[in-house]
């Protein structure tokens, strides 16, 4: 199949929401740009868990000033979903679905991006490629049984299971509590020495009850170091213990995609966090025309960039490749 070569002034990798927000300031402009998405529109938040509520309410969660309505102060996946659909189609934003880009390369004063459908240059590129798509793997034995997962969507199937939810954020929480109430026998492992306090104000007095009165079982300061097709393996403070089991879903965190970070240039500090270079100004990463948006400017600490208080990225980036466009 012969691979097309497409010139346009804006590539942008990642099509969530800031990502649609960065089309949105790039067709205002009326410059030629088209996003570039891996997966589905919004992909990360097509694979939150069914039952997901935002922390955010509705107005903090808009893009360029577009209304999100939604049934209540907070919104679920589903709304957030139709949301950033719409404005999307709506506004008739150029979307390449299913296309995964393979590199970036600095040429000359633009840029040569390789896909897996086609080769294009481009003046600037915009990453907003979030996190939730690389998981923090356990690297223990067992972690690549069927029975293991490393994201939660629905409680259903785990109804009258032995369940290992390993993690103590709000999405192990919110597992551990859906699967709990469809009939599954949930066992927390936790690494720290309580439910962590970023976990959603109205859901940690629901967990900590559930544990407190033994509905889910916990163990605090321990973690999984095997999985067989039976069982699971767990180091506590008071020694090892093992426990029927059918399922683990290990809820441990995600990473950044560091390898298109590092394979085009830009410079990840040496530390834990793991934060790429960039002017917190103009989002331009130490590469000239380079710029990044979103979760991914958080490194490891996924926790610190948001929908929230990322949106205005977009316009930040805009207005400082308007500069040069003039």
């Amino acid at each position: 199949m012969k691979i097309l070569k497409i010139e346009k002034d804006i590539i942008i990798i990642g099509a969530g929401p800031i990502g649609i927000a960065c089309a949105l300031e790039c067709k205002k402009r009326q410059w030629d740009y088209v996003v570039i998405e891996k997966g589905a529109l919004t992909n990360s938040l097509f694979n939150y868990p069914r039952n997901m509520t935002f922390f955010s309410t509705s107005e903090k969660l808009e893009i360029d000033d577009i209304p999100f309505i939604s049934n209540n102060p907070k919104p679920n996946r589903d709304e957030a979903l139709e949301y950033y659909r719409r404005v999307a189609t709506s506004n008739k934003l150029h979307i390449n679905l299913y296309e995964t880009v393979n590199a970036i390369k600095k040429d000359g004063d633009g840029f040569s991006i390789s896909t897996t459908k086609s080769n294009y240059t481009s003046k600037k590129v915009i990453i907003s490629t979030g996190f939730y798509d690389i998981p923090k793997l356990l690297d223990i034995p067992g972690e690549n049984l069927p029975k293991v997962t490393h994201y939660y969507k629905e409680a259903h199937n785990y109804a009258l299971q032995n369940v290992v939810v390993i993690g103590a954020s709000n999405s192990a929480v919110d597992a551990a509590l859906e699967i709990w109430r469809k009939g599954g026998h949930v066992t927390m492992v936790v690494r720290g020495e309580n439910i962590g306090e970023r976990v959603k104000y109205w859901v940690r007095p629901d967990i900590v009850n559930r544990i407190e009165e033994g509905s889910i079982n916990a163990y605090y300061n321990s973690e999984v170091i095997k999985i067989d097709e039976t069982t699971i393996e767990i180091k506590t403070p008071e020694g090892l213990i093992t426990l029927d089991n059918d399922y683990v879903v290990a809820l441990t965190g995600y990473l950044p995609n560091f390898k298109i970070l590092k394979d085009s240039g830009i410079t990840i500090s040496d530390d834990d966090k793991k934060i790429p270079s960039y002017n917190s100004e103009t989002m331009e990463s130490n590469i000239n025309g380079l710029y990044l948006a979103g979760v991914i400017c958080g490194g490891n600490e996924t926790h610190k960039w948001f929908i929230e208080n990322s949106r205005i990225h977009a316009k930040m980036i805009a207005n400082h490749i308007e500069k040069d466009f003039k």
